[in-house]
């Protein structure tokens, strides 16, 4: 086989880097695999320090068949940066892997992927592969379909990115159309649609709430674990659009997950349940009231 690369998208979190990269370093196909690195440059000159200190510890790395770095020479932001990059090599490669510099990989993180990519890059019905499971629900098998993309170690293929649509504006105004913004929002319990309007409004730059709305308007599946292969490690404050709280933890497993191919492949509807039931209970008034509470008496002021 001939294994993804992978894309990997840094700022200026030094500490949070090392950790990413110790932890694929561990991956059973680290070195069999060729890893590129994006480094956004500073926004501010506050941050470039930290940027730096990033980009001298990512010129001293190995472990890896090949490294290539890419140093931004101005600010792109994450959604620029991830689209760009993405764009870019899957249409090398033909296919690609991308974690973002807060992300923890279990060993078996690339082998889960790759096996993923391999045994369905003929499955026009499935277009992406996500890799972290944050409900830590054990009903939930070890693969499912499901219409919806995570963002936090994922995958997927020329053949799917194709369908990314960088406009909002005409996503949020097909799923309005189409009457799909409840199901969208899974049963109306988590408001992807409204994060879908806030990008349009320039509240947000978000890349994964388009790629989530444009494989969604095109009927596309998503691979999903029930055990988690990646653990964000980015809700400490530090990062752009993470704020405290501890919402979505996640225990990384350490062992294999056998990849089998679904037939047919259809979207499980036990799992959409999973979600609605976990977004249910996570984003109610109540839930975020005692969220925020909590973190305040500690201290924790994020989002």
């Amino acid at each position: 086989m001939e294994y993804s690369p992978i894309l990997l998208f840094v700022f200026n979190r030094p500490d949070h880097v090392r950790r990413t990269i110790a932890a694929l370093q561990r991956n059973t196909l680290a070195a069999e695999s060729v890893l590129y690195i994006y480094s956004d440059a500073a926004r501010t000159p506050e941050q470039k320090e930290s940027v730096n200190e990033v980009r001298k510890y990512i010129h001293s790395i190995n472990g890896f068949k090949e490294i290539h770095i890419i140093e931004r020479k101005g600010n792109w932001g994450l959604a620029r940066n991830i689209i760009d990059g993405v764009t870019t090599k899957v249409k090398e490669y033909g296919k690609v892997i991308v974690l973002e510099d807060d992300l923890v990989t279990a060993p078996y993180f690339l082998k889960f992927m790759n096996d993923a990519l391999d045994i369905y890059k003929d499955e026009e019905k499935v277009g992406h592969i996500q890799g972290c499971d944050f409900t830590q629900d054990t009903s939930l098998p070890d693969t499912f379909l499901i219409k919806w993309t995570g963002s936090w170690g994922w995958a997927t293929w020329e053949r799917a990115w194709k369908y990314f649509n960088p406009d909002g504006k005409v996503l949020l105004e097909e799923l309005e159309k189409r009457n799909l913004t409840y199901t969208f929002d899974f049963n109306g319990r988590y408001g992807f649609t409204r994060m879908l309007r806030r990008q349009i409004e320039g509240k947000n730059n978000s890349w994964a709430i388009r790629w989530n709305a444009s494989l969604f308007l095109n009927d596309i599946l998503s691979l999903n674990v029930g055990k988690s292969l990646v653990q964000n490690e980015g809700f400490d404050g530090s990062g752009t659009n993470c704020g405290g709280g501890g919402l979505y933890s996640s225990n990384l497993f350490m062992d294999r997950i056998e990849v089998k191919r679904i037939i047919p492949a259809i979207e499980n509807k036990e799992a959409r349940q999973a979600y609605v039931r976990y977004y249910a209970r996570t984003n109610s008034f109540m839930a975020k009231a005692i969220r925020r509470i909590k973190r305040t008496l500690k201290g924790d002021f994020g989002r």
